[in-house]
């Protein structure tokens, strides 16, 4: 005896998606998207008190770093909000979220770390 035949799955085919997976339809452009913000900017080093405070060294769009203090408003709207000895935080003035950026490790020095010193 043979067994029941088994049925078929049903699939469900996007005719567009499969036109344009093969190259038939033209997919429209979209906007281009505004490069990450965050990006503009470069933390090489920050001096950091306790209270959240300090200077940052920055440098925008590549040009010559400059010195910073937690307040302080640069590119516009944007307000340095606070430094730690990790990195600053960056946002807008009127408040709101904004982005951290971290303070760059330091590459080891040519010849290794520092050895331990001699007794």
């Amino acid at each position: 005896m043979l067994p029941p035949p088994v049925a078929a799955p049903v699939l469900s085919v996007q005719t567009a998606e499969v036109a344009r997976a093969f190259g038939a339809l033209k997919v429209a452009a979209s906007a281009p998207v505004a490069p990450d913000v965050a990006s503009r900017f470069r933390l090489l080093g920050v001096a950091a008190d306790r209270e959240g405070g300090g200077a940052a060294l920055i440098a925008v769009d590549g040009k010559p770093p400059r010195s910073y203090r937690t307040g302080a408003a640069f590119d516009g709207q944007l307000v340095l909000q606070s430094i730690d000895t990790a990195g600053v935080h960056i946002g807008p003035a009127t408040g709101g979220t904004g982005f951290r950026l971290m303070v760059p490790s330091r590459p080891l020095a040519v010849n290794g770390p520092p050895r331990a010193a001699e007794p």
